[in-house]
């Protein structure tokens, strides 16, 4: 079985990779070293303890901006999370601005965005939301008509965290650095699993997860372009000691900083084999549940402008709350983790034309290590037996 699989006998069938991943075993290697011996703080300057910890954390920081195509380590400001790094991107963007005050994204970003974003509205930023097609896209033609000579900054994510489609982000962010528009993007989902470079794709603000991506939790960055236009300037979100450049002060976690680094490393150098492997368990779910439900399949996102390892379905004809209650044995979810609090059905499918029922009868299953062919056909037959119950078959 794969490294960092989380399925045992006794134990449902993990398929909720986008919610969180398990901790690879040569992550939790590289990070133990800094949980025992090497306990020194980074920010120490006076001794030997704080000099080694420091060290880990400035060689970490070196090979994550390389691993994204990062011009400089000190792009790099370590954060608790993505939700985090998003928080520090926009607001700490708007708070540096006295004219351009109005800023563009998406109705279908994760909730780190959206609230951040609605946030500024009420404190008299204008904000535009753009609407997605059915298959959850967004076009670069609908940026380039929001945008306006007072935008200072367009956020759209990489990749959807519940249907996981893959937005043009490429094209995005060149008409925004035309036009002198800083360009921010949500990358939890992305980066390790798809092609991520912030030079050659001109992402200006780059959002990342450790434990999106087998790491662990508590610990992600923002990238900050360091020059060239448009010059970003951000206001720090909490004060204290000026760690990370002023921007995030605190005391920094050492060893999940290089967990983090490990765990990105060992993605990228699986990236290629593992994106098939997904793919082909991802099809083969689909498969199986159209052949046995024909005609109640409805698929979630683009056909083939998507993560190798997101399938996110909804069935006609089903109750979602029964069916999830049903499917308690299998760890899979209806939508983002992040919105679990909010009753409702996904504003992610509603956005995609889907009616409130329909949405709420939706299934993600996020597939990542350790999930198997039999893990597929034993997921397929429960979901089935669940839905066939319901509809007195």
């Amino acid at each position: 079985m794969a490294a960092g699989s989380p399925s045992r006998p006794d134990r449902p069938i993990y398929l909720d990779h986008h919610a969180t991943t398990p901790l690879d075993p040569r992550v939790l290697e590289a990070m133990l070293p800094y949980l025992q011996a090497e306990f020194g703080n980074a920010a120490s300057t006076t001794h030997v303890y704080g000099w080694r910890a420091e060290a880990a954390v400035e060689d970490a920081r070196e090979r994550l901006a390389e691993m994204i195509g990062a011009s400089s380590p000190s792009e790099i400001v370590f954060t608790s999370g993505a939700t985090e790094s998003n928080n520090l991107a926009i607001l700490g963007l708007a708070d540096s601005q006295s004219r351009r005050r109005h800023i563009v994204t998406v109705e279908t970003e994760h909730p780190s965005v959206l609230d951040t974003c609605r946030a500024l509205a009420r404190r008299g930023f204008e904000l535009t939301e753009l609407a997605v097609d059915a298959n959850g896209l967004v076009s670069p033609e609908a940026v380039a008509i929001a945008i306006r000579e007072e935008t200072v900054l367009v956020s759209i994510m990489a990749a959807n965290n519940e249907i996981g489609v893959l937005q043009p982000i490429t094209e995005i962010a060149d008409l925004c650095r035309d036009r002198d528009i800083a360009f921010h993007s949500d990358a939890a989902q992305a980066v390790g699993k798809i092609a991520i470079d912030v030079e050659a794709q001109r992402i200006d603000l780059l959002s990342v997860s450790g434990h999106k991506l087998y790491g662990p939790k508590g610990i992600g960055f923002l990238r900050i372009r360091r020059s060239g236009k448009p010059r970003l300037t951000l206001e720090p979100r909490q004060y204290g000691g000026g760690h990370e450049g002023g921007l995030r002060s605190g005391t920094l976690p050492v060893a999940s900083i290089v967990g983090f680094a490990r765990a990105l490393e060992c993605c990228l150098e699986e990236r290629e084999a593992e994106a098939i492997r997904l793919a082909k368990l991802r099809d083969q779910l689909r498969k199986e549940l159209e052949i046995a439900l024909p005609g109640r399949v409805l698929l979630n996102g683009d056909e083939s402008l998507r993560l190798p390892g997101n399938l996110n379905l909804s069935f006609q004809g089903v109750d979602g709350d029964r069916l999830m209650a049903d499917l308690s044995g299998i760890a899979i979810s209806s939508g983002s983790a992040c919105s679990s609090a909010q009753p409702g059905p996904s504003h992610v499918i509603l956005a995609l034309g889907r009616e409130p029922a329909l949405a709420k009868a939706s299934l993600r299953f996020g597939f990542g290590r350790g999930n198997t062919p039999k893990d597929v056909s034993q997921v397929a037959e429960r979901v089935v037996a669940a839905i066939r119950v319901q509809l007195g078959e």
